[in-house]
């Protein structure tokens, strides 16, 4: 595994999303040892960057990472997110960056998890009623205090970006970006690269899609977020399976997994970028992790850029409201 620096802050290149571990997708909770050995296989292949969040659950995912990180939190680059949990009474699902609220979010967390600190403290929505210099000022007051050793942004806009990182220097943005999400490459990007800030993209693999397998929404369950994510639905749904059968094409063509090619497609954008794919098994996290070694040549870099753009938004219409882009 080869290794990069989020600013000063230095990560594995590839990462681990854990939420789906305990929330989003079908399956999340029901096996909470097959997990935890996906954490500690990642762990064995040289991954150090872990994503959780308090809204993962809510709760349970950062109590799951708690679980499955003692004894071994030395090895861990540590991320979790506030803001969408308001914990002055309007709870879960509603922003709230307000400083108070990140000092009770960030004591909560700290013991869910199991750690005196925090490695990569991300804002997980922009609050449109906190100047997001309050919140960045609260966070730099956790930092000095040895709780917090960095700060992130997730899903936040060229102006909120800048003015946060006036205040306290902003080691990584958090983004949706895949080679069927390529949105930020326009506006954030090259506002990142300006400021010396890393980019962590989620969802590398399109919500699974991009791993070839998904080949119809009813293997999902019922708690499964993707039933409604516009991308997953009718005619989008036929428009980006074709596109996910031209990555499988190239895959098989490289003598690697869609996945991997996704991934590597992704690490060839900039050396300043780590993906956190996100799985709850095994034999997964050693199939993304593998995506480091692959190799693609410019000719097929190419070829996946000049893919067509993915049908439908990436979000369902409540959340993208949340979205600064």
């Amino acid at each position: 595994m080869r290794y990069i620096k989020l600013r000063d802050l230095e990560v594995s290149r590839i990462g681990l999303g854990a939420m789906g571990m305990s929330h989003g997708y079908s399956g999340a909770g029901s096996d909470d040892a097959e997990s935890i050995r996906t954490v500690h296989r990642a762990l064995e292949l040289g991954v150090t960057l872990i994503d959780t969040a308090e809204i993962y659950g809510p709760y349970t995912n950062e109590e799951l990472l708690g679980r499955a990180l003692k004894g071994r939190r030395d090895q861990v680059v540590l991320a979790t997110k506030f803001g969408l949990v308001s914990h002055g009474g309007a709870g879960a699902w509603n922003l709230d960056s307000s400083p108070a609220n990140i000092r009770t979010a960030v004591e909560d967390s700290l013991k869910r998890l199991g750690t005196d600190h925090i490695d990569l403290y991300y804002q997980h929505r922009v609050d449109p009623d906190t100047p997001i210099e309050e919140t960045a000022g609260a966070v730099a007051e956790l930092i000095a205090e040895g709780k917090v050793r960095a700060f992130g942004l997730s899903e936040a806009g060229p102006d909120t970006i800048r003015r946060a990182h006036a205040v306290q220097p902003v080691t990584a943005v958090q983004s949706e970006y895949s080679l069927w999400t390529r949105g930020i490459e326009q506006r954030i990007l090259p506002v990142l690269r300006e400021l010396n800030i890393g980019l962590v993209p989620f969802s590398p693999l399109g919500r699974g899609f991009l791993t070839g397998t998904v080949r119809s929404t009813e293997e999902f369950d019922a708690a499964d977020s993707r039933r409604e994510n516009p991308r997953f639905t009718g005619e989008n749904f036929r428009h980006n399976l074709a596109l996910a059968d031209q990555v499988r094409a190239l895959a098989a063509e490289v003598g690697c997994t869609p996945a991997q090619v996704a991934l590597a497609w992704l690490l060839a954008q900039g050396e300043d970028i780590a993906p956190i794919p996100g799985t709850k098994r095994v034999a997964r996290v050693e199939e993304n992790t593998a995506a480091d070694a692959v190799s693609l040549t410019d000719e097929q870099l190419d070829r996946l850029a000049a893919l067509p753009p993915a049908a439908g938004d990436t979000h369902t219409e409540a959340h993208a409201r949340w979205l600064e882009r």
